[in-house]
């Protein structure tokens, strides 16, 4: 199956709330070898001005994976992700993303260009926080582009 050309444009609805904790903070900062002291101690967050542990800048990718996988799952897209090969991941933070966010996050599909056999595909996943007066809070932009390769590729 080939790409869906018409996929450029589509946005998916946000996915489910993705709740931040303590716990899943240190263990990504763990996981990514980040070692300032703000993602282990509420105490040192605190003295930084945030209202609890901050997370690596690139946790934010959790919750756009998990809108990216509206496109990935679709069956309209065309994607076999077996045959996809991650090319570039851009991140631009609006707030710092802290403990006990709930977040959300709309993917958008920004472009779908041929290539060969195969298709370049950039997405854009805007992440917010839902606050407790059900009102959104943007916290940061995700831009990724896949490359999925062609039959014989």
């Amino acid at each position: 199956m080939t790409i869906n050309p018409d996929l450029q444009g589509r946005s998916y609805p946000a996915a489910e709330v993705y709740d931040v904790g303590r716990e899943k903070i240190r263990e990504f900062a763990r996981a990514v070898k980040a070692t300032h002291p703000a993602h282990f101690d509420v105490e040192a967050a605190k003295a930084l001005g945030h209202s609890d542990l901050v997370a690596p800048p690139t946790f934010a990718i959790i919750v756009a994976q998990r809108a990216d996988a509206q496109l990935i799952e679709d069956p309209d897209s065309g994607i076999d992700f077996s045959r996809v090969v991650h090319a570039d991941q851009r991140f631009t933070h609006h707030r710092p993303i802290v403990a006990g966010d709930r977040l959300r996050a709309e993917l958008h599909v920004d472009g779908v260009r041929a290539m060969g056999g195969g298709a370049m595909i950039t997405t854009r996943s805007e992440i917010f926080a839902v606050r407790e007066d059900n009102q959104h809070e943007r916290v940061a932009t995700t831009t990724s582009s896949i490359l999925v390769r062609g039959e014989g590729q």
